[in-house]
């Protein structure tokens, strides 16, 4: 019993020395990696959703390419380095009168120097096609000349 403690508690000192280093190289860590926007209306406007993210590594951060599912997405990101402990925002822009109807849930690819090489993002949600407005008109005589 001694010695699994004795091996418990230096693997759990290992694990907690390695969790205080840093990075080798630079690291894109997002703050939230995925939004539900909920219920939209189809024909409504365009919906904006910002990711921030920072390098946590120890070199400058550079994204290659932002790479959405769907025309229905654009995205907007710094096109600069940013510097090991600087921040930074990734701009998804959700179009919902280009896409069908009903529950969506898109990804976009994030691809930079950063260690992992590629992360995700994901938006979801449940795009509602509002019925016709019904317009009651009543008959119109024209006379001509």
């Amino acid at each position: 019993m001694r010695h699994i403690l004795l091996t418990l508690s230096a693997c759990l000192a290992f694990a907690a020395g390695y969790a205080e280093k840093p990075v080798k190289g630079a690291h894109l860590r997002l703050e939230n990696a995925t939004y539900n926007f909920g219920d939209v209306p189809r024909k409504g406007g365009d919906l904006v959703r910002e990711f921030r993210f920072v390098n946590d590594g120890t070199a400058p951060l550079v994204l290659v390419r932002v790479i959405t599912s769907c025309s229905c997405l654009k995205a907007s990101f710094p096109k600069r380095p940013v510097p090991p402990g600087g921040q930074g925002v990734i701009r998804i822009t959700y179009e919902p009168h280009k896409s069908e109807p009903g529950v969506f849930n898109k990804v976009i690819q994030v691809y930079s120097n950063s260690v992992d090489g590629r992360d995700v993002i994901t938006v979801q949600g449940n795009s509602i096609d509002t019925p016709p407005r019904k317009i009651k008109t009543d008959k119109v005589k024209v006379k001509y000349k």
